[in-house]
């Protein structure tokens, strides 16, 4: 075996050693912004709040000491600010996780968890359940649960439809589905139109709402059924975070290394299916946050997914907490459609990111 020069050795000790301290530093920045954004976001409103006061409220809900002057404003808090804080963090780490996932499974920083029509599914099962859930209910008003329910079940509906068309023999490919999913993504969008064409004013108003995305209907009960859904597909990426790092070299390589190739897939869409779908039915659709937030993730920390799938978890929540606060405050009292900003910031940087690349698609 060849030793490795003392020179050398050196040199790759300090690489390793600043590679480790940049991503301690990048990850001590997410965090203190993810705390600066909740705090500020729970005290920006009709009712504004400063951040001393937050946190006394806060701490009165555990059961600390309150100011009495900020107790009237705890109910504000607690039954209507918090739940929807709590639901933008599940969903944008749910939402970006899901990105770096699908972009480490296609090995091209292009993919967007809408590949795998759990969007386009969940989005047509939503404005179905809108348009023609009044018609066919006799009692002529919707459950509370039908809407996000509806969504959820079209997402793995169409979600699975595309795994069973990609599979043969047991191999899963990636082409047909990425194919597939575009196919079928766009017959979504006709029916979608279709649906909007047959729709009366308050439904138009309602699917369109759904299609632009908003955390408004936040409540401590969609916090109870997301995080079901949600905070397992958290604990359980770090796990593939080795498995993609190996994919990367491509499928045989991966497979040469000892890495169970099909079951990361199957792993990888199923989890993707579970967070995208359950958010989706949860706050709409809410595009590019899994195309944005991975790639400025993998251009400051590198593409080792041990670091990138959990700091995709943290700035996804932070950057979905902080539209949605901007989404609340542009245009008070009213509200702007949260999907509405995410495009406009990610739609610039997917330009950007297909001219640095020269056009190219290719890994």
């Amino acid at each position: 075996m060849t030793a490795i020069a003392p020179e050398a050795a050196q040199s790759l000790a300090a690489a390793v050693a600043g590679r480790r301290k940049r991503t301690v530093a990048t990850f001590s920045a997410l965090s203190a912004a993810c705390l600066l954004v909740v705090l500020l976001s729970i005290g920006t409103g009709a009712v504004k709040l400063s951040p001393a006061q937050v946190l006394d409220i806060l701490l009165s809900a555990s059961g600390g000491v309150s100011d009495p002057a900020t107790a009237g404003h705890a109910l504000v808090v607690v039954n209507i600010r918090l739940p929807r804080i709590l639901v933008g963090l599940m969903v944008g780490a749910a939402l970006a996780v899901s990105g770096a996932l699908m972009q480490g499974l296609f090995r091209n920083p292009l993919a967007d968890p809408g590949l795998v029509g759990v969007s386009a599914g969940a989005g047509l099962a939503a404005a179905a359940t809108i348009v023609l859930g009044d018609r066919l209910l006799a009692a002529g008003a919707l459950p509370t649960a039908a809407l996000p329910g509806g969504a959820f079940a079209g997402g793995l509906a169409v979600t699975a439809l595309l795994y069973g068309m990609a599979t043969r023999q047991g191999r899963t490919s990636i082409a047909v589905m990425l194919l597939a999913g575009v196919a079928i993504g766009a017959l979504a969008g006709s029916l979608m139109g279709l649906l909007s064409y047959i729709s009366d004013d308050r439904q138009l108003r309602d699917v369109t709402f759904w299609m632009l995305g908003s955390l408004g209907g936040a409540s401590w009960s969609k916090v109870t059924s997301l995080a079901p859904a949600v905070l397992p597909v958290l604990v359980a990426v770090p796990f593939l975070a080795r498995g993609l790092n190996a994919l990367v070299l491509g499928e045989a390589e991966a497979f040469h290394l000892g890495m169970p190739v099909q079951r990361l897939k199957r792993l990888c869409i199923v989890l993707v299916a579970l967070a995208v779908g359950a958010s989706v039915a949860v706050s709409g659709i809410i595009g590019f946050v899994g195309i944005v937030v991975p790639h400025v993730l993998r251009l400051a920390l590198g593409a080792d997914h041990r670091v990138l799938l959990p700091g995709s978890a943290l700035l996804g929540g932070t950057l979905l907490v902080g539209a949605d606060m901007l989404a609340r405050t542009i245009v008070a009292p009213a509200e702007l459609p949260i999907g509405i900003l995410t495009s406009l910031l990610g739609a610039p940087f997917f330009l950007w990111l297909l001219l640095k690349r020269g056009g190219s698609f290719e890994a």
